[in-house]
C-alpha cells in the first residue's frame, strides 16, 4: 500500500497509476456507499449522444472487496491538477492507497 503523495513526482515512465480503496486507514468503510460514483461524476464529461461517460482515465472498480477508483497515471500529464485532486481526496478522507501497475483501458 502507497501512502498518497502531496505532490507526485512524475519521471520519464510518467506518473504512477494507483487505486483509492473505500477504506480509511482505522479500517473502516468509507461512507456514503456511493462514494466512487461520485468521486469518478466529478471527472464526467457529457458526450455527443447526450449522456454522461467517465473519463478514460478515473473509474469505479472494486479493489479486495471494496470499492474503489481507479486512477490512470496518464491523467497527471493530461491534467495534473485532477490528478492532484485525487490524490489529495484520498489523503484528506484517510482512504487507503495501492499502486496500480495497470492503466485504465477503455475504448473512448
Amino acid at each position: 500500500m502507497l501512502a498518497a503523495p502531496s505532490h507526485p513526482q512524475s519521471n520519464n515512465t510518467g506518473s504512477p497509476s494507483f487505486i483509492i480503496v473505500g477504506v480509511t486507514g482505522q479500517g473502516k468503510k468509507f461512507r456514503p456507499s456511493d462514494w466512487a460514483e461520485r468521486l469518478c461524476g466529478v471527472m464526467s464529461v457529457f458526450g455527443a449522444e447526450r449522456r454522461m461517460k467517465y473519463s478514460p482515465y478515473v473509474g469505479p472498480c472494486h479493489y479486495d472487496g471494496q470499492k474503489a477508483v481507479l486512477v490512470d497515471g496518464r491523467l497527471d500529464q493530461i491534467e495534473p491538477m485532477a490528478y492532484r485532486f485525487m490524490l489529495n481526496f484520498a489523503r484528506d478522507n484517510d482512504l487507503q492507497v495501492v499502486d496500480s501497475a495497470c492503466p485504465i483501458d477503455r475504448k473512448p
